[in-house]
């Protein structure tokens, strides 16, 4: 299977902080599957690193009050071309991320407290029929076997 994925899961220095979120779990899924990197973050054009942003509604706003949503959707737009050029069948995301978040997100408060949501990108995957999963909620049948 074809599986669209965080970039910074598979440990790419693309967080918004220049770090990454390497997750072992979803470089374990390379064994069986094709995973296919992407930062929606960067391809709507934003650097690395970045201001750290919320979803407040259909806004995305910067800690410093910017609003960067134009680029969070072109984001969205081309990761969501990439995976259909691509044939991926679903995506994992990065949980709680403004772009790839997904049932919760950061509410725009920069308080860390969650509400219910997608980000930009989640949202438009969803949307065009790909299953989006996050790091913390990946199908039984994708767990490592030391994990079961």
């Amino acid at each position: 299977m074809k599986i669209l994925v965080s970039a910074c899961l598979l440990g790419a220095n693309c967080k918004y902080n220049g770090g990454n979120n390497l997750c072992s779990e979803i470089l374990h899924l390379q064994d069986r599957h094709t995973l296919l990197p992407v930062c929606p973050e960067q391809l709507g054009g934003l650097s690395t690193p970045r201001s750290p942003a919320e979803r407040k509604g259909d806004r995305v706003i910067t800690c410093e009050g910017a609003d960067v949503t134009q680029a969070y959707q072109k984001g969205a737009q081309e990761a969501l071309a990439l995976a259909k050029r691509l044939g991926a069948q679903c995506a994992i995301l990065k949980a709680r991320s403004p772009a790839c978040g997904c049932g919760a997100i950061y509410d725009g408060s920069f308080t860390h407290h969650m509400v219910s949501g997608r980000g930009v990108a989640a949202q438009l995957m969803e949307e065009a029929g790909i299953p989006v999963y996050t790091e913390e909620m990946l199908p039984k049948e994708w767990q490592s076997k030391e994990d079961s």
